[in-house]
């Protein structure tokens, strides 16, 4: 006999902790993240706080963080608000304005938050901080749910002899 059955192990999660799922699931693949050494801080629906540690290989040529880093920093805070509710969301444009430099050493912290999501679209803003929490950089990114689950939630079946 073949019994189907949904995978309720998502269903008991507040949003929040489906969020924070979501953001541990792509994490565990998100190489980027991970040699850049990112750590999250917080994750919640439509909101998500990481932050780096700017090294030596991150300084560009004037001695302080390379922008690259930075938006790197940023889009991937923008990537685990917007990809908190399980649809896989991906980046339809952004943009990033540096107010300061980021300093070999600086602990940076990108806290993101969604500002508008409507259909399968988003904005989501991003504030780069240093260590003194003083911003150094505003990023705005456009959000576009695509087909898929970050965390699977589709019906399996088992078969009972």
């Amino acid at each position: 006999m073949v019994n189907s059955t949904i995978n309720t192990s998502l269903d008991n999660l507040t949003p929040d902790e489906l969020a924070n799922r979501c953001a541990q699931k792509m994490y565990e693949s998100d190489w980027a993240a991970q040699a850049l050494e990112m750590t999250i801080i917080d994750v919640r629906e439509g909101y998500a706080k990481l932050s780096m540690v700017v090294r030596k290989d991150m300084s560009n040529g004037h001695g302080i963080c390379h922008g690259g880093m930075m938006f790197t920093l940023a889009d991937t805070a923008f990537a685990y608000s917007c990809n908190s509710y399980n649809k896989v969301t991906v980046a339809a444009g952004c943009n990033i304005e540096f107010i300061a430099p980021g300093k070999l050493g600086d602990t940076l912290v990108a806290e993101a938050k969604k500002v508008s999501l409507a259909g399968r679209s988003g904005i989501y803003d991003v504030t780069i901080s240093n260590s003194a929490g003083d911003p150094i950089a505003y990023f705005r990114g456009k959000s576009r749910q695509i087909k898929g689950e970050i965390i699977s939630t589709e019906a399996t079946s088992s078969s009972d002899q």
